[in-house]
């Protein structure tokens, strides 16, 4: 079975969390959606996590959609816990950006959109909380256009955004307003497409399809879809942009082994358990590992992500996400094999202003004041 390492991430009380919860659910893979003001929610599990309402380290949970496993990967939001939402990065196939209809685009959004742009990871736009009072999607998507990226394009239209019953509306192949602004927005990437705009020549909407697919995926472009996560509302809409927009996990099996070490956990006994992407290769139980700085170990144990529960399994292929036991001396970014794909992943945060200290524990040393036309290059 294939599978998809999909990323949420956003600023804090965007509601990234809600919308993991509701992904689950809907899926079938809990029977309740569990709240985040109550602390029953499926991904954060630390005492204080439940305390404070609000996700600390990264959790993964899983569902099936047709014949993709769906690995979600919920991070934390508040910048005091940046360096998680590091070290997840490394083993994403795509992200959904969640940004708030209320508050908008907030400062940990454009330090996310501009890590996620510069590792040109696919990423869909997720506007949530269409139904809360202030709620102004139309005003999110000038402030996301403005600060974030130009490169995007609304999925729908929103119905009553601030009120109860708020409700969103997808066009389809019918709708010449969007088909003619779909075709506008892929002719900056694609030629034949750029060919039939200036022609005034239409296109197959398979085609247009395919192509917003390609683009997608290759960070070109970014769809945007609105809805929210409490109530449920536009859901299936951006599950259909998750299954049909986003590239898969490719990884090819017969090739040497590839890997990472993205998140330790402890065991009941203190043993370290280790969090692992593979990019190629399989590795198998009881099989002698060389990762990190040299290490050889046997990994006694194996279990795999399955429709949001953890169960044991005799190996991990390419592209998939799974947990192993036996590595005493594992750490966080360490690389399995010989020969590891790395992908650099820091967060460049944005410049601080005067007044605040040059070597802060968030803006780190060569932070200070910038040039003049610095708001220009973050924008």
């Amino acid at each position: 079975m294939r599978a998809l390492n999909l990323g949420i991430l956003a600023h804090i009380d965007a509601g990234k969390t809600s919308l993991t919860e509701r992904l689950l659910f809907d899926a079938g893979v809990i029977d309740a959606m569990g709240s985040v003001d109550r602390g029953n929610t499926q991904t954060d599990t630390m005492a204080l996590e439940r305390q404070r309402g609000i996700t600390i380290r990264s959790a993964v949970a899983s569902f099936v959609v047709n014949d993709v496993t769906i690995n979600l990967i919920d991070t934390p939001g508040h910048p005091d816990f940046i360096a998680e939402v590091e070290r997840t990065l490394a083993c994403l196939d795509a992200v959904v950006l969640v940004v708030s209809a209320v508050e908008g685009v907030q400062a940990q959004t454009r330090v996310l959109m501009r890590t996620l742009q510069r590792l040109q990871i696919p990423t869909l736009i997720f506007v949530n909380k269409i139904d809360r009072m202030g709620a102004d999607p139309e005003g999110v998507v000038a402030r996301i256009a403005d600060k974030l990226t130009p490169a995007i394009l609304p999925m729908q239209r929103v119905v009553t955004a601030g009120e109860r019953g708020a409700d969103v509306v997808t066009p389809g192949a019918t709708e010449h307003a969007f088909v003619s602004k779909l075709a506008e927005a892929l002719a900056e990437n694609d030629a034949a497409v750029l060919e039939a705009v200036i022609a005034d020549r239409a296109l197959p909407y398979a085609d247009l399809q395919r192509s917003l697919a390609q683009q997608t995926g290759a960070g070109q472009i970014h769809p945007i879809f609105f809805g929210s996560a409490m109530t449920g509302v536009g859901i299936a809409s951006l599950m259909a942009g998750i299954t049909g927009l986003l590239p898969v996990g490719q990884g090819d099996a017969a090739a040497e082994l590839s890997g990472i070490i993205f998140k330790i956990d402890r065991g009941p006994a203190g043993e370290k358990i280790a969090y692992v992407r593979l990019f190629s290769g399989v590795l198998h139980a009881r099989e002698r590992l060389q990762y990190g700085n040299g290490h050889h170990e046997k990994v006694t144990a194996i279990s795999m992500f399955d429709r949001g529960w953890k169960s044991g399994a005799t190996c991990i292929a390419a592209g998939q996400i799974g947990q192993i036991r036996g590595l005493v001396h594992a750490r966080v970014g360490d690389a399995i094999g010989a020969n590891p794909r790395r992908r650099a992943t820091a967060l460049r945060p944005l410049p601080s202003k005067p007044g605040f200290r040059r070597n802060s524990p968030v803006t780190g040393p060569g932070y200070g004041w910038p040039s003049a036309n610095w708001r220009n290059r973050i924008r």
